[in-house]
């Protein structure tokens, strides 16, 4: 009999290297995980590239440890979305690696937004303005993040994959760079590297990789996408109308669409699905990280069995940590507010708990107003999905059923993306194999509807104070019955 295979996915983060073998039923035959470290000092967020390519290998070799070698199809690589760096001709890192949430290129993003293309100073082509800017080298190249980890794995100069290029500029819609625009910016073309789409094949494991990382020499290299696009293949959140919220630190909403779904305030643009839609998406400012800036060092479990003894008397809460919002509005100087005293700590997380729900209600809403089905199943991942009642929250604010996927780690999603290229099959047929359902949640009767005035007195708050736009309230309040 023909050993069972697995497909590795590996994760490059901010704060690790993550590494999964997966086998085609969904089963995890092997994980590992190994630290990556950051320098951070106000606006700037770097991190040594050197760094990945002997975590990415180190994980791999402990997650492969106890799988034979000839069971290994196929590996693909996701990491943040926005982080880049310069590279030589020969691949070798030229400076710091600028992270996605390194904010230095705000001027930048000025420039490139008045040439005709909406980007915020943690997108790729600003970076890479002040990169050539601030560490002018001859032959210097455009890297991101997994283009280091595949040129190792492969030990020749590969293409990037069109998902990590989106925020370096590159038109996913028509498939090439956007020459009219970089012109403007003076990039010239031989800055660029070449694109090619998610799931295409890179090139194979080479004989200096595989000793170093457990992976068979000839192993198929798969083009990767994004970990939030990673995260959402692992949900299983790839059908037309699904969609996939991750609630971690911030709130992410990521769907499926046939046709590319256009906004013009350009809070939500779209990737290019493997199997050929789309995969518009969105990043709120909004998300559980407010929770932890509130009550530092706090028991949060605690306090959440807490606030549901305040489900019917917590004050309305906006739960925006910082300054500025990104999705499902931008609005730089909106900031969080609570209407309303609430009457002890219990009462207050009760309101941030639900504030961040009306939130998410809202994400939904606005996707439905630029066209987007929003029918189908919804699947909940990240950080709160370990909350039960914080999802039985959710699932009632939201007035639906929501899915608890067994699996959310982006590096289980690049797995299924490296089992369909390999198979020649649509990511959506493999995920519904390799993608199990832990729990699904619906809304509880004695609730329904409860949240909906809530509802419609933040969205009333947020469009008085000239955040949100009109349209998108009326649409949101038509939906609420208000």
């Amino acid at each position: 009999m023909t050993a069972e295979p697995v497909w590795v996915g590996i994760d490059l983060g901010t704060q690790s290297a993550r590494a999964l073998a997966v086998t085609a039923t969904g089963e995890v035959a092997g994980s590992a995980r190994r630290p990556l470290c950051s320098e951070r000092d106000g606006d700037r967020h770097e991190q040594d590239p050197r760094a990945w390519w002997d975590a990415v290998a180190a994980a791999c070799r402990e997650a492969l440890s106890g799988v034979a070698p000839e069971r290994v199809a196929g590996v693909a690589t996701c990491a943040t979305s926005g982080t880049v760096l310069l590279a030589g001709r020969d691949g070798a890192p030229l400076t710091p690696a600028l992270m996605y949430d390194d904010a230095r290129a705000g001027e930048q993003a000025a420039r490139v937004t008045a040439a005709g293309l909406r980007a915020g100073a943690g997108w790729g082509l600003p970076k890479l303005l002040w990169l050539l800017e601030h560490h002018p080298a001859e032959g210097a190249r455009l890297a991101h993040q997994p283009d280091l980890v595949t040129r190792a794995l492969t030990g020749e100069t590969v293409a990037s994959d069109e998902s990590h290029a989106l925020k370096s500029g590159y038109d996913v819609q028509n498939r090439c760079w956007p020459q009219e625009l970089l012109g403007a910016l003076a990039i010239a073309p031989e800055v660029l590297p070449e694109v090619v789409a998610s799931g295409s094949q890179l090139g194979e494991v080479c004989a200096r990789a595989a000793a170093q990382t457990g992976l068979p020499a000839g192993t198929p290299v798969i083009a990767g996408m994004t970990d939030g696009c990673g995260a959402q293949l692992a949900a299983g959140a790839l059908t037309e109308g699904s969609w996939n919220s991750v609630l971690g630190t911030t709130l992410v909403l990521k769907g499926v669409s046939a046709p590319p779904i256009g906004d013009d305030s350009g809070v939500l643009y779209c990737h290019r699905s493997p199997d050929g839609g789309w995969l518009p998406g969105g990043a709120s400012s909004s998300g559980a990280g407010v929770l932890t800036e509130r009550f530092a060092g706090r028991d949060l479990d605690e306090l959440g069995r807490r606030a549901q003894a305040h489900e019917h008397d917590a004050p309305l809460a906006y739960p925006l940590a910082g300054r500025g919002e990104r999705f499902p509005f931008a609005a730089p100087d909106a900031h969080g507010f609570m209407l309303g005293e609430p009457a002890g700590d219990g009462a207050h997380f009760a309101a941030l708990l639900q504030g961040l729900a009306l939130v998410e209600r809202l994400c939904l809403d606005y996707v439905s107003l630029l066209g987007a089905r929003v029918d189908g199943e919804l699947s909940l991942t990240g950080g709160a999905t370990r909350s039960a009642y914080w999802c039985q929250l959710r699932a009632d604010v939201l007035e639906r059923p929501v899915r608890l996927p067994e699996q959310s780690e982006s590096a289980f999603g690049m797995a299924v993306l490296a089992a369909a290229a390999t198979r020649g099959r649509a990511c959506a047929e493999v995920a519904a194999e390799m993608c199990r359902t832990r729990e699904v949640i619906g809304p509880r009767a004695e609730g329904a509807g409860r949240f909906r005035d809530g509802y419609v007195r933040l969205v009333g708050e947020l469009e008085e104070r000239g955040w949100l736009r009109s349209a998108v309230a009326r649409h949101a309040r038509a939906g609420a019955g208000g």
